[in-house]
C-alpha cells in the first residue's frame, strides 16, 4: 500500500470514529424546547403512549466503551493504513503459526511412513487410504476422482506410463513434476515433403500399431521416410517411445490428446505441451511418497503384496 493510500485509510478510519462519537453525543443531549420525557400526544388503542424519554445512561456509556475498545483494537492490531499495530500482530504471522502447528501434527501422523519403499506402502491398507485422501485433495482436479484422467491429463489407473511406471519414476514425477513437450513439426515436414507431408506422417503414425495396415497404404508409405527423418529421435524407429524423454508409445491404443486422425494431425502439426507441477514443496517427501504409492498401486494391485512376500522369504 502506498503512503497516500495509507494516509487515506487512516484518516477515513479516524473520521468514522469521531463521527460516531459526535453522533452519539448529539442525539443523546436534550435541547431547549424539547417536550418533557412524559409529555407526548401520541396514543394508540387508548392506552399505548409514546414518550420522549432519552436512552438510559448505561446504554449510552456502553456505546462510548465500545468506541474506546475499537480505538484500542486498531492501535494494538493495526488498522490505520500501513501501521502494523503495537502488538505486531498480522494475519500472515498467524497463518504461519497455525501452519507450523498443523505441519507438526501431520509430521507425527506420517512419520511411520517416512522413507518406506512404495511397494511396501502400497501393500499397507492404512498407508494406501492416506495416499487416496491426499490424491483426492491434490491430484483429482486434473486426473479425476477415479484417476482415469481426461484429454491432456493421463490415465493413472492403467499400465501405460509415458515417463516410466517403476516406483522410483512415479515418485520422481510426483516430487519434481514433468514437462512434456511435443514440438510443432508442420512447417518442417512441409519443407521436407510438400503440403501433404503432415497427412502422410499422420497416416504412418496411425498404422504403427497395426503393421498389416502398412501394406498397400500409399499415405503411410509416403510418411515413413518423413517419420524416420524427424520423429525417430524421440519415439524410436518402431514407435515404442522413450520413457526417459516422456515420448509416448505410438503403437498402443492410448492417445493422451485423442486418437482420431484430426487429433493426431493437430499434435504433429502444432505440437503439444503438458505440465505436471512439482508437488515436493507442497506435500513434503513423506506425503508425496504416500500418494505416489497409491497411484502406483492402481496399476499394480498385486505389486505391493508380492514385494512384501518377497521381502519375507
Amino acid at each position: 500500500m502506498s503512503t497516500g493510500w495509507s494516509l487515506f485509510v487512516a484518516v477515513l478510519a479516524a473520521f468514522n470514529i469521531l463521527g460516531c462519537v459526535w453522533l452519539l453525543w448529539w442525539t443523546s443531549k436534550r435541547r431547549p424546547g424539547d417536550p418533557k420525557p412524559e409529555d407526548t400526544s401520541h396514543y394508540w388503542d387508548g392506552d399505548i403512549t409514546e414518550y420522549n424519554k432519552p436512552m438510559p445512561r448505561w446504554w449510552i456509556n456502553g456505546f462510548y466503551i465500545a468506541i474506546v475498545f475499537g480505538v484500542g483494537y486498531l492501535l494494538w492490531y493495526g488498522g490505520l493504513g500501513t501501521f502494523e499495530g503495537m502488538g505486531r500482530w498480522s494475519s500472515q504471522n498467524e497463518h504461519a503459526l497455525a501452519k507450523a502447528a498443523a505441519d507438526a501434527r501431520l509430521e507425527e501422523t506420517f512419520s511411520a511412513y517416512r522413507g518406506r519403499p512404495l511397494p511396501e506402502l502400497a501393500a499397507n491398507p492404512h498407508a494406501r487410504d492416506l495416499g487416496r485422501s491426499i490424491f483426492a485433495n491434490t491430484c483429482a482436479t486434473c486426473h479425476g476422482s477415479s484417476a482415469q484422467g481426461a484429454v491432456g491429463y493421463p490415465n493413472l489407473a492403467d499400465d501405460i506410463w509415458h515417463w516410466g511406471g517403476e516406483p522410483e519414476r512415479v515418485l520422481e514425477t510426483v516430487l519434481h513434476g514433468r514437462e512434456g513437450v511435443m514440438p510443432p513439426w508442420g512447417e518442417v515436414l512441409t519443407g521436407m515433403g510438400g503440403p501433404n507431408a503432415v497427412d502422410y506422417v499422420t497416416a504412418y503414425v496411425r498404422a504403427l500399431g497395426n503393421p498389416e495396415s502398412l501394406r498397400n497404404n500409399y499415405l503411410a508409405a509416403q510418411g515413413k521416410p518423413l517419420y524416420e527423418g524427424v520423429c525417430v529421435a524421440c519415439h524410436g524407429v518402431d514407435g515404442k517411445g522413450n520413457a526417459a524423454l516422456g515420448a509416448p508409445d505410438l503403437t498402443d491404443d492410448y492417445w493422451l490428446y485423442g486418437g482420431s486422425t484430426q487429433a493426431i494431425r493437430e499434435s504433429i502439426a502444432h505440437g503439444r505441451k503438458g505440465s505436471m507441477p512439482a508437488h515436493g514443496d507442497l506435500l513434503g517427501e513423506t506425503r508425496a511418497r504416500l500418494v505416489a504409492a497409491y497411484v502406483w498401486s492402481l496399476s499394480n494391485p498385486q505389486g505391493g503384496d508380492a514385494a512384501v512376500r518377497a521381502g519375507s522369504d
